[in-house]
């Protein structure tokens, strides 16, 4: 579950949902499964995880590849469809509660935005 510190709300709405929509038809349900299946892979564990970092620099010959393909081979298109499918995965969470923000890295402003564990019980949150 995402929850916004700033507000105190729980988000249930994924921002730009029609672009997500338009993307997420151009992409196989197999495929989506893999995208999803080796986000929740890589961030297993981590109690902070910044959605652009997760893919890494070159996705030839990984399932992220596909989301390249589905947003037309638009590099711009295919980060901003990968960050709400980082988004989703947060927000549908129904174990954990998900901070979220955009920060700096030695500063500099990172792009995307950056989830992090709190340590709050879901079922409060409700």
């Amino acid at each position: 579950m995402l929850y916004a510190v700033d507000t105190g709300k729980k988000i249930t709405k994924l921002p730009h949902k029609s672009d997500y929509v338009k993307w997420r038809k151009r992409i196989s349900t197999d495929d989506y499964a893999r995208v999803f299946a080796r986000i929740r892979a890589t961030i297993e564990g981590n109690e902070v995880n910044t959605a652009g970092w997760i893919p890494g620099s070159n996705w030839i010959g990984t399932p992220y590849e596909k989301i390249y393909y589905a947003c037309g081979q638009n590099e711009i298109q295919a980060g901003l469809f990968f960050g709400l499918i980082v988004f989703k995965l947060f927000m549908d969470d129904e174990d954990t509660v998900w901070g979220f923000g955009r920060y700096e890295a030695n500063g500099h402003t990172i792009r995307s935005m950056t989830y992090f564990k709190l340590n709050v019980d879901p079922k409060t949150l409700k």
